[in-house]
């Protein structure tokens, strides 16, 4: 197991139980008590958790993980999903992409897709995001000019929020937006954590001619606070092969184009 994988997996651990003792930490992910006592000092460095003797607690953050810890988990799922969105851009459209794991994924995937594809050497191909991460992975690219909305910046998922966002928004269209979310309801729609950037992500929605949602298999378990937008609002679904056909056949049903990663 990589060490960012284990930190990130090490603080789930904690929220869930509270606290852990270095010897719990040994046992569970099979490390010596030096690289147990390694990885609490650099949680507690970050302020993810307090560090006790002995062990460690929760804090008031420990269940907001800042996104290098987040981005980890499920990344072969994620890569299939961002390996079939690159897939789907045409040179010199403009695409979107709003904050989140799969989406940060997705975007690096564009990014190398649009660097060493011939296709879009002649063109200039637009990304709008209000992700900051996203802009800054991308900005590098020369085949790719980066909008970034305003807003101020969460923590959590770098994405920019509030009302800045809405003075920009009305003023550009977008042709495809890739939109991450953190759960999927067959019934309600699509949901996020936080009422903020679900009310980017619906304003994002509005202005795109055409929505893919990007989902690994595990965010039609979950559930999330403020919604986004119902299914009826979006063109596509992308998810990865764990994903049950039997909701790859509700969605489908509801009129929506499937892409399997």
């Amino acid at each position: 197991m990589e060490r960012e994988e284990r930190l990130s997996r090490l603080v789930d651990h904690i929220v869930a139980n509270g606290s852990v003792h270095v010897e719990e930490v040994v046992e569970t992910f099979q490390v010596s008590p030096a690289t147990a006592r390694r990885d609490l000092d650099t949680l507690a460095e970050q302020q993810l958790v307090s560090r006790t003797r002995g062990g460690a607690t929760v804090n008031s953050i420990s269940g907001d993980l800042p996104m290098r810890y987040r981005t980890v988990r499920r990344s072969q799922e994620k890569n299939s999903i961002g390996a079939a969105v690159a897939a789907m851009v045409t040179p010199g459209e403009v695409i979107a992409f709003n904050g989140g794991t799969t989406t940060t994924v997705a975007a690096y995937e564009v990014g190398v897709a649009t660097s060493g594809d011939e296709r879009f050497s002649g063109s200039v191909t637009t990304v709008v995001t209000n992700a900051v991460n996203i802009a800054n992975d991308l900005i590098v690219r020369q085949n790719l000019r980066i909008v970034v909305t305003g807003g101020v910046a969460r923590a959590r998922s770098y994405e920019l929020v509030g009302p800045l966002a809405s003075l920009m928004l009305p003023e550009i269209n977008i042709d495809t937006l890739f939109l991450g979310v953190s759960a999927v309801d067959l019934e309600h729609g699509l949901f996020t954590h936080h009422e903020g950037e679900a009310a980017v992500n619906a304003a994002l929605v509005s202005l795109a001619r055409r929505t893919y949602v990007v989902a690994d298999s595990d965010k039609f378990s979950a559930t999330a606070f403020a919604r986004i937008c119902g299914l009826d609002d979006v063109q596509g679904v992308i998810t990865d092969s764990g994903t049950d056909e039997s909701t790859l056949d509700v969605l489908r049903g509801r009129g929506l184009d499937v892409v399997v990663g």
